[in-house]
């Protein structure tokens, strides 16, 4: 490239879009690549702090901005992601479904390491809604070296792609509700509804809602009653607690599932509760629920529906960003919760 000032640049082609920004009102290209200077443009550009433009002249194995911008997009892109055209020497990528968004961090660490190489992104695990935007990519100068492009094409051919999206499952559910002051009526279940709506969320097949009294041979029925009609999950609402009347981790436990967690570094939801029984996947979701409108629930439902299976190990990690602001209006997933 060699540098030309504004005013001796009528006739000649931009390499590079230029972008106007007006604080509080506008952000957007004011010329773009390929626009011929003509001689009213001078005055604006000069507005925009544009006292000398860049005319291409290209070495051997230089790329531009918008086909390095293209091909780093297309090497990140994994599964259920589409990029768009560049726009400012960018490339943004888009999700073609609703699901949980993906990314290798190590890799994507890696890719960044590369002088003049930029990916941005939405932290790994983030629910994402169909057309979402999810990462952008760029380098830094108008003009890069191939070899660096080149690098980060092959860290993907090799490690897969860095970014992918997870559509959620069709998958069957169910609730059990434990207590006696609900069971005898002494109060209105309130878990319910609220665990059905999570529910709806993820379009889940819902298998309906079993009512038991504080006593682990019915709560454990009600569990082997709904795998019978081949649930994947089962969330139960009511006696998680550490009380003596609060028997659901034990009527858990007394099933034969395997407990990955009872109690977790999250708040709300430290009394979360984990377990397999063989295929089915049951949720103990401690009082905290009916009152937050986001918990570690919610973390992890995505993750479920998503089709992965979580361990100890998941929920340690959750401990940094595990504490919630319980900001006035909530905003989640558009936070830090969990990340």
């Amino acid at each position: 490239m060699k540098t030309v000032p504004v005013e001796k640049a009528v006739g000649m082609v931009l390499c590079q879009d230029m972008t106007k920004i007006v604080p509080g009102e506008f952000k957007g290209t004011a010329f773009k690549k390929g626009h011929v200077i003509r001689e009213e443009d001078i005055e604006e550009l000069l507005k925009i702090g544009k006292e000398h433009i860049y005319v291409w002249e290209p070495e051997p194995g230089d790329v531009h901005e918008d086909e390095a911008a293209i091909r780093l997009a297309k090497a990140t892109s994994g599964a259920h992601i589409v990029y768009e055209p560049p726009k400012e020497g960018k490339c943004t990528l888009k999700s073609l479904v609703k699901g949980l968004y993906k990314v290798k961090g190590t890799l994507l660490y890696r890719i960044n390491s590369i002088e003049s190489v930029s990916v941005a992104s939405l932290p790994n695990n983030f629910t994402v809604e169909k057309d979402q935007k999810l990462a952008g990519t760029r380098v830094i100068p108008l003009v890069v070296e191939g070899n660096k492009i080149e690098e980060a094409e092959a860290l993907c051919e090799k490690e897969g792609p860095v970014f992918e999206v997870k559509p959620y499952q069709k998958l069957k559910a169910g609730i059990v509700t434990t207590g006696n002051e609900v069971f005898k009526g002494r109060i209105q279940d309130k878990f319910g509804p609220v665990m059905k709506k999570k529910l709806d969320y993820f379009e889940a097949e819902y298998l309906g809602q079993k009512f038991c009294p504080d006593d682990m041979e019915l709560i454990g029925e009600a569990i082997r009653s709904f795998t019978r009609e081949g649930a994947d999950l089962i969330i139960l609402t009511g006696g998680m607690s550490v009380d003596p009347d609060d028997l659901t981790p034990g009527a858990v436990r007394k099933t034969g599932a395997r407990v990955v967690t009872y109690g977790v570094p999250v708040q709300p939801g430290n009394m979360f509760l984990l377990a397999y029984l063989g295929s089915t996947a049951l949720m103990g979701v401690p009082g905290c629920a009916m009152f937050h409108r986001t918990t570690v629930l919610d973390v992890v439902l995505p993750r479920f529906f998503a089709g992965e299976i979580l361990e100890k190990e998941d929920f340690i990690k959750m401990g940094e960003g595990g504490f919630c602001s319980t900001c006035p209006e909530c905003s989640y997933p558009q936070c830090y919760f969990c990340r």
